[in-house]
């Protein structure tokens, strides 16, 4: 069976950047995920404002989005796109009594373009980039932090 020809290589196998000329400009949605697991007293630190570096949450959304903005800066192959928007949210663990120690905190991230090629590597890098800041804002607090699960959701062309 022949080895499947990968559109990122030419034809002697070195990395190109794919052409997408050719292609119709088609509306595209790209959603991703990433978890980061923390210790119950640091999410109880970020809810009540108790991080020493701030406001945990809402720089690691700013982050996301700034990150989302450059990825055809930060990885080599990718176009650059003008996003049309991109939004990036978390989901809070159960913290009533008795719910168990260490927590996951999810963080979400939906990447909107209309285009030629598709932006699940935006939603990716938004979320990837939102759980290391999460991570760098709480490691004084917490050092058994752990970034998991970071993929791609769904996409639409």
């Amino acid at each position: 069976m022949p080895k499947p020809r990968l559109t990122h290589t030419d034809k002697t196998g070195k990395a190109k950047m794919v052409d997408v000329g050719h292609k119709p400009t088609t509306p595209r949605t790209a959603t991703a995920e990433a978890y980061i697991t923390l210790q119950r007293s640091t999410l109880e630190a970020i809810g009540n404002d108790k991080v020493p570096k701030g406001e945990v949450l809402s720089v690691a959304r700013l982050a996301g989005i700034m990150a989302a903005k450059r990825t055809g800066d930060l990885i080599p192959l990718c176009h650059p796109l003008a996003l049309e928007s991109i939004e990036v949210d978390f989901d809070l663990p159960d913290l009533s009594p008795g719910s168990s120690n260490p927590v996951k905190l999810r963080i979400k991230s939906t990447a909107r373009i209309t285009a030629k090629t598709g932006v699940e590597m935006e939603a990716l890098t938004a979320v990837s980039i939102a759980a290391l800041t999460i991570y760098d804002m709480c490691k004084a607090i917490d050092k058994t932090m752990t970034i998991t699960d970071i993929r791609l959701l769904n996409k639409t062309k």
